[in-house]
């Protein structure tokens, strides 16, 4: 079973950390890991994003092994633009529909993290995963308790889906090396790189949010985590 055990010290040392993974109860999300967003060259490219795709399949690969739920979210859009809301104001690839429109290749998962069959893809059409879908019905349907967030944009879609994620009383872990943002431009209060983009979310969701670690601690904590979960 999973664990969250509260660090409530003096210091104000909040956050919590999952201390097993139950595969059967657990659930990797793969945010948004499309075309538009992960190809060179594509509309709304994350370059981060794409550079994380070894170490998104290697989290992929454990909880295939381990028997977990592997769930893909899918963010796009109407050609009418009419389900697109205040995006069409944030994103010219949207507004203009060059990017994200349902029907075509570019809201194709990448290729190199292809869903295998019967897992399931949520469309979506705001940065929470959990916004306007049935993946809080698929997850308690599925007896999940606690998520795994990889994919893209760290900030944005993840960090949205892990907060909606915990505000449902989900245990999250959230991969810092299996998601990736990108460049973000000056509009009015400075530019800030894409690694900078990233570190921030990962801090400010580990004091807030989720159990924060790496590709590397949660394939480790996932495959300790096997005997235990058997003989219960």
């Amino acid at each position: 079973m999973v664990v969250a055990i509260i660090d409530s010290g003096a210091e104000l040392s909040m956050g919590y950390k999952v201390s097993g993974i139950d595969p059967g109860r657990t659930a990797v999300i793969v945010v948004d890991m499309e075309n538009d967003f992960v190809a060179e060259g594509a509309p709304m490219e994350s370059s981060q994003a794409r550079e994380a795709v070894p170490k998104m399949q290697q989290v992929l690969a454990c909880a295939r092994e381990t028997g977990m739920t592997v769930i893909y979210t899918a963010d796009m859009h109407r050609g009418d633009g009419v389900d697109a809301g205040r995006l069409v104001d944030l994103y010219p690839p949207v507004a203009t529909n060059t990017g994200l429109v349902e029907g075509t290749d570019g809201v194709a998962i990448y290729p190199e993290l292809t869903p295998l069959p019967g897992e399931i893809v949520v469309r979506k059409h705001r940065y929470s995963a959990f916004f306007g879908t049935d993946l809080d019905i698929i997850l308690r349907g599925a007896g999940i308790e606690t998520v795994v967030v990889i994919g893209t944009t760290t900030e944005n879609c993840c960090h949205a889906t892990a907060r909606d994620a915990m505000f449902r009383d989900y245990f999250v872990v959230f991969v810092s090396d299996a998601t990736g943002t990108f460049d973000y431009p000056d509009t009015g209060h400075g530019a800030m790189p894409a690694a900078e983009v990233h570190e921030a979310t990962l801090k400010i969701l580990a004091f807030s949010t989720a159990d924060v670690m790496t590709t590397q601690e949660f394939t480790t904590l996932a495959r300790a985590s096997i005997p235990a979960v058997e003989g219960i």
